[in-house]
């Protein structure tokens, strides 16, 4: 078995001469529907339009957007000529944002003017109040030394480029400028940076290169045994490896045609699915939940419905059995991974009993080494003992952007990751996930860092300590707790304290709960005990039968 050791655009190039005139992607909510050649030749047309703007090489294109068929454009132009792709969070506000931008080195930024009911366009017009003095492409503040660039998918907006003029810009550049610049790289450079948050309280950009996420989607696509006869729903954000890897590259190296949402409306999926006879789904928990609970589910056909991937968070094993028996996907598997192996390491196949699909996280992909270790000693252990989950092979993320220090504490000196999960191996090498080493808390597939938002509280001015923790969920898994400690004399509501959250930090990081304490559970040596904490914020907020929700 060989890896794939092509870029992205010369995979993208050969699956249109093979598939032509066949549907490679369509939308139900906008007229963009495109074949094979039809988006292998735009995508083109967007890449020579990016060199025409300056963009060399290793130069970094940051995309903020939902799943709009701007945002896959930008993806395979931007891949197309060496540059890297940025995915930011649709949920971002304006604290994240600037981060991320001063911290990747962004140099064009790709956003939609609105998502939802964020206003994209007012907040980087705070965030860069002078880019309307500047001509578009020569944006300078030395707050953001390399962004020179802003163009926004829709009209035009003083101080950036509309996408649509993107075409006639790549007009201007030669076929054969293209042809030169695809020789200057190849599937060892990288070709996307995800961010995930991280202990030291602010996110890392995980480096992934082509062949990391290409040959990752081809063994995921494997395990689902896809053709160029299915049809996947992406219901699940293209800014997640689920989205870019798990859905988009299994999709590509499959000629498996895709149907996108822009984002998750249980109805606009099922729609979807019924409509365009989608063989496919992807999903994290709570959206299957979302859909077998809609109040019109039993009207909906699901019979088209073969396979596809419950993960992003703990899977819990009632759900699985659900979508088996109530939406006829008795091919569905489950994946384990994170970002930075790119993302998966372990994944039930087609084959594999029901049993194993709901109760396991399969075993691991082909290529890829995996095992358990004491999380103390560092030593391997047996089979149905618990240790850290480990993994090693061609799927391993470069580094992290800029991160030295942070990428060691990751990577050992022999090249395996360390995941911080919780994991135990059975005699015939599947996987289960049974907790997690680090602080870590999974809320419907998002991951959130306690540190990153313990920093932020940390800057209101009542607030003297704070301690955030993970607390189970029935709906999302987990939910987020913060624990604070006021200053003396202090007064703040609850309310008040997430009002502030919310203003500055993405949705999915404002805590669910709030409570005010005296002091925080040390150990003798003046650590902060949070497992005590999150023992008695169970009993405190009568979480014992979420608690007790069995997981894969």
């Amino acid at each position: 078995m060989e890896l794939i050791n092509k870029t992205l655009g010369q995979v993208l190039h050969e699956k249109a001469q093979l598939m032509g005139d066949r549907q490679m992607i369509k939308y139900t909510d906008r007229d963009y529907t495109r074949t094979w050649r039809e988006f292998d030749e735009e995508t083109d047309l967007v890449a020579r339009a990016f060199i025409a703007m300056g963009v060399e090489k290793g130069d970094h294109i940051a995309i903020w957007a939902g799943n709009i068929p701007q945002w896959i454009i930008t993806l395979y132009a931007a891949a197309k000529i060496g540059a890297v792709l940025v995915t930011v969070n649709t949920a971002y506000k304006i604290f994240e944002l600037e981060y991320l931008l001063r911290q990747s080195d962004t140099k064009v930024l790709v956003m939609d003017k609105k998502y939802r009911d964020t206003d994209y366009a007012e907040i980087v017009t705070e965030l860069c109040p002078t880019l309307r003095d500047y001509r578009v492409g020569e944006y300078c503040d030395a707050a953001l030394p390399f962004l020179d660039t802003v163009i926004t998918c829709g009209s035009e907006h003083t101080g950036m480029l509309s996408f649509e003029r993107l075409y006639d810009i790549g007009e201007t550049v030669p076929e054969a400028v293209l042809i030169q610049r695809q020789t200057e790289f190849d599937a060892d450079d990288v070709v996307n940076m995800q961010y995930t948050s991280g202990t030291t309280g602010f996110p890392k950009g995980v480096m992934l290169t082509h062949k990391n996420i290409i040959n990752n989607g081809w063994f995921i696509g494997e395990c689902m045994k896809f053709t160029s006869d299915d049809r996947l729903c992406i219901t699940v954000p293209f800014f997640h490896c689920f989205g870019l890897v798990l859905a988009m590259m299994a999709a590509l190296t499959h000629c498996t045609s895709i149907v996108p949402i822009e984002y998750f409306k249980a109805q606009f999926v099922m729609d979807a699915i019924q409509n365009e006879k989608c063989t496919a789904v992807h999903g994290v928990p709570t959206m299957f939940i979302a859909m077998l609970e809609h109040k019109d589910f039993a009207k909906y056909d699901f019979s088209t419905l073969r396979t596809g991937i419950m993960a992003g968070s703990p899977c819990p094993v009632k759900v699985m059995q659900q979508v088996v028996d109530e939406m006829g996907m008795r091919e569905i598997t489950i994946a384990y991974g994170q970002t930075e192996a790119s993302p998966v390491c372990t994944q039930t196949t087609v084959d594999d009993s029901i049993e194993t699909r709901v109760n396991t996280v399969g075993r691991p992909l082909p290529m890829i080494e995996t095992k358990i270790v004491d999380p103390e000693t560092g030593e391997e252990v047996g089979d149905n003992i618990a240790g850290e989950f480990c993994a090693r092979g061609y799927n391993i993320m470069k580094g992290y952007y800029k991160m030295p220090e942070a990428t060691a504490n990751a990577i050992d000196s022999d090249g395996w990751l360390h995941s911080g999960d919780l994991a135990m191996r059975d005699e015939k090498g599947y996987y289960k996930i049974v907790g997690r080493i680090k602080d870590m808390i999974i809320r419907g597939g998002e991951n959130i860092y306690p540190k990153e938002i313990e920093e932020f509280l940390y800057t209101h001015e009542s607030v003297s300590d704070v301690q955030v923790i993970g607390v189970p969920s029935k709906k999302y898994g987990e939910e987020i707790m913060a624990c604070v400690i006021l200053k003396q004399g202090a007064k703040i509501t609850e309310e008040e304290l997430k009002d502030f959250v919310a203003a500055n930090m993405a949705r999915h990081k404002v805590p669910r709960y709030i409570r005010f304490i005296d002091s925080f559970p040390l150990t003798a040596s003046g650590k902060i005990q949070k497992y005590k904490m999150r023992e008695w914020a169970v009993e405190l907020l009568g979480l014992q039968e979420d608690a007790d929700i069995e997981t894969a």
